[in-house]
């Protein structure tokens, strides 16, 4: 057999190339994200942190001074190197729906600038300060800080099965062992040395032999406690379908009981699935979200 080379890595890892209408999947997002910012209550460009892009939204639960509501914490995607928290704002309505008090991060791009470069186990780290911030602040926007589900897509995916495993004894001395038990990645990587491979995004990411061993969840022991939900798009590439069983596999399936092709969907409309009511992938967010960490 003969050993992939660089353009079966790209045919494999460019979403956009194997959606030749993806650019109006992205339009439309941006465009419903601006009218959800506009129509909703929100608390939006929250710093987490001093770094240019350490930056939060909060949509509020939509009843208020009801009981504190559980906190989903959503990641976006762009192979760590693109797309923004605004582009994804129109997660919020039907996560909201949900009776959930609705966080979207931002996080620096790679490769960052001349002076400070950004890689992916810096984002990364990165993540881990956006959710200790969440907790450490969301019951004054009436979210239940012992309550938080974190929610990524593609990039997102990586990082919220990064989180999973998380020190949060490193991250700070006041974070509860257990801060994030809750995850779902939709259309996640979870092994970077295919990615390292990518020509046409490794200009960018800069992965190297040492950041695949940091940030590839598929080659940890699994995380002690909590559970992660794996979705992708029935659509997808192959390597992407392989990526949804590799980390079930590495895992196993007490910590990752869901592990789902989501048929006839693509790398951009498995994300617009998510808060579609009455969707497979909706009614595994809302059980997830709505269920008590163990």
């Amino acid at each position: 057999m003969v050993a992939p080379n660089a353009a079966w890595h790209n045919s494999m890892y460019n979403n956009r190339a194997l959606v030749p209408d993806y650019m109006d999947y992205l339009q439309r997002w941006a465009q419903d994200s601006a009218q959800v910012r506009a129509n909703c209550p929100c608390a939006l460009d929250l710093a987490y942190g001093p770094e240019a892009g350490e930056t939060l939204d909060v949509f509020p639960a939509t009843r208020p001074g009801a009981a504190l509501a559980p906190v989903p914490v959503f990641i976006h995607g762009g192979y760590w190197r693109s797309l923004d928290k605004s582009d994804h704002s129109f997660v919020a309505p039907g996560l909201r729906d949900l009776g959930a008090c609705v966080v979207v991060v931002n996080y620096a791009l790679c490769p960052g600038t001349e002076t400070q470069a950004v890689t992916v186990p810096d984002i990364a780290l990165q993540m881990a300060h956006a959710t200790a911030w969440v907790w450490r602040h969301i019951a004054a926007h009436g979210g239940d800080r012992s309550n938080i589900t974190v929610i990524g897509h593609s990039a997102g995916g990586h990082l919220a099965a990064m989180l999973l495993g998380c020190d949060w004894k490193k991250v700070g001395r006041d974070l509860p062992a257990g801060l994030v038990r809750k995850t779902m990645s939709i259309s996640g990587l979870f092994d970077l040395e295919p990615v390292r491979k990518t020509p046409f995004v490794q200009g960018d990411l800069r992965i190297t032999p040492a950041h695949v061993r940091m940030a590839s969840p598929a080659k940890w022991q699994r995380p002690r406690n909590g559970v992660l939900y794996t979705v992708v798009g029935g659509d997808e590439s192959p390597e992407f379908l392989r990526h949804n069983r590799l980390i079930h596999q590495a895992w196993g399936p007490k910590t990752v009981p869901v592990c789902e092709d989501l048929p006839g969907l693509n790398h951009f409309s498995v994300v617009t699935e998510l808060t579609r009511a009455g969707s497979r992938l909706n009614a595994l967010a809302k059980t997830l979200i709505q269920q008590k960490p163990a």
